[in-house]
C-alpha cells in the first residue's frame, strides 16, 4: 500500500510531501492508520540532525494517535479497529530492565526499529519506530498503548510524548510532595505539563521561568503561582529564592535541554534537600558543569526520559484522567494543522507561537 508522509531528506531542509510505499506488517508488528500527531521539539532536533542514530532520509513523529487496520503473526493484544498512541519508548516486557520494575528504559531502546516504509525503492528511517507523519505506518506491538475509543485522536495524540514526559516528571521521577515549592525552566509544551503535574501533586508554590511572557497566562491557567520573566530578570535564581523564603525550591525542572539553565535549575534548590530533574534533551556533545557541593549538601539531580512512566499502564491512564476532566489539554493544543502545513507547524514552534501543533489526517 502506499501513504503521504513528510519525509526528511537532510538535516535543516524543509519537510517534503511524498508518497511512500508501506510494507506489510511483519511477526510482531502492527499497521496503523495515523489520525493526528503531534509536532514535538525532538521532531525538530531530529530534522537538524541532532538525532545521529536516525539516519536520513527519514520520517518524523513520534507524538500520534491512530486506528488499527492490520496486525502481523504473533500479535495479540491488538485487533482493527482499536485506537492505539505509539511510544519512542519499546516496552518489551521480558527482558531484565523491564522485569526490574525500576525504569522504563527497555534493552530493546538500544536497536532502531525496522521500517516497512520506502520511498523510490530506498528505505526509508522510522524515527523512533513510530514514524507518526505519515498516514499509515507499521509499529512494534511493543512500542503501542490501546486507550479508549471515545477519546478524540486531534487531543489524546498529545498524551504519547508531551503530557506523559511533563506529569511524569512530577508524579513519577521526582514525586513531588503535597505543600512542596516547584521551579519550571522553559515553559513549551513539555513545561507547561510539569506545571500542572506539580498542580495535581499539590505543590504550594509553583514558578514558571520562560522567556515568552504569552506563556504567563497559560501557565496560571495551568496551576502556575509565579512567572519569572526572564528577559527582564537579571538574576532569575535570584529571584526564586526571594519567592521561597531564601531557602530555594523544594524541586527544580529543567524543560528546554539547555546545559546553562541545567546548572540554574540546581543553583536555585534548596541547598540541603532540593532536587533538580532533567527533562529536556540537550544536544549531542554537550555536558553538564556542577559543583561537587552541590551533592555533598543533599541535593540530587535525576534524569527523567518519557516522564520515567511506562507507556503501555501510563498513557490509558492519563487518556482516562483527561475525559475525566481532570487533565488539561485542550488549552496546550494552540494550532491543527494539515500535513502540507507541517514546515509551518515547525515555524510556529520555533517562533514561540505554537504551543503545540498536531497534524489532522
Amino acid at each position: 500500500m502506499q501513504a503521504r508522509a513528510a519525509l526528511a531528506t537532510a538535516a535543516h531542509q524543509p519537510l517534503e510531501i511524498v508518497t511512500l510505499d508501506v510494507a506489510p506488517p511483519q511477526a510482531g508488528e502492527v499497521l496503523i492508520r495515523m489520525k493526528a500527531t503531534g509536532l514535538c521539539a525532538s521532531d525538530l532536533g531530529g530534522l537538524n540532525g541532532k538525532a545521529p542514530r536516525y539516519p536520513f532520509p527519514m520520517v518524523l513523529g513520534h507524538e500520534g494517535a491512530g486506528e488499527v487496520i492490520e496486525v502481523g503473526p504473533g500479535v495479540t493484544a491488538f485487533q482493527p479497529g482499536d485506537q492505539v498512541i505509539p511510544s519512542a519508548l519499546p516496552e518489551c516486557g521480558v527482558c531484565k530492565l523491564c522485569l526490574s520494575g525500576k525504569t522504563n528504559m527497555c534493552v530493546r531502546q538500544a536497536v532502531n526499529a525496522p521500517s516497512r516504509l520506502s520511498y523510490n525503492g530506498q528505505e526509508v528511517t522510522s524515527f523512533c519506530g513510530t514514524a507518526t507523519f505519515a498516514e499509515y505506518a507499521v509499529i512494534q506491538e511493543m512500542r503501542l498503548s490501546k486507550v479508549r475509543a471515545d477519546a478524540p485522536a486531534d487531543t489524546i495524540c498529545y498524551v504519547g510524548c508531551g503530557v506523559i514526559t511533563g506529569v511524569g516528571a512530577v508524579l513519577n521521577t521526582a514525586q513531588v510532595k503535597p505543600g512542596s515549592s516547584v521551579v519550571v525552566f522553559g515553559l513549551g509544551g513539555i513545561g507547561l505539563n510539569v506545571i500542572q503535574g506539580a498542580r495535581i501533586a499539590g505543590a504550594s508554590r509553583i514558578i514558571g521561568v520562560d522567556i515568552n511572557a504569552a506563556r504567563e497566562g497559560v501557565a496560571r491557567k495551568l496551576g502556575a503561582t509565579d512567572f519569572i520573566y526572564s528577559s527582564e530578570v537579571n538574576d532569575a535564581v535570584a529571584r526564586v529564592r526571594e519567592l521561597t523564603g531564601g531557602l530555594g525550591a523544594d524541586y527544580a525542572f529543567e524543560c528546554v535541554g539547555s546545559t546553562a539553565l541545567a546548572r540554574a535549575a540546581m543553583d536555585c534548590t534548596n541547598h540541603a534537600w532540593g532536587m533538580g530533574v532533567a527533562v529536556g534533551i540537550p544536544g549531542p556533545g554537550q555536558t553538564l558543569d556542577f559543583q561537587p557541593m552541590s551533592f555533598l549538601t543533599g541535593r540530587t539531580w535525576k534524569g527523567s526520559i518519557l516522564g520515567g512512566e511506562r507507556p503501555k499502564r501510563a498513557v490509558p491512564d492519563l487518556v482516562d484522567w483527561y475525559m475525566d476532566g481532570f487533565l488539561n489539554i485542550d488549552d496546550l493544543i494552540t494550532h491543527r494543522i494539515v500535513l502540507d502545513e507541517v514546515n509551518h507547524g515547525f515555524d510556529m514552534m520555533k517562533s514561540g507561537e505554537a504551543i503545540r501543533s498536531v497534524i489532522v489526517f
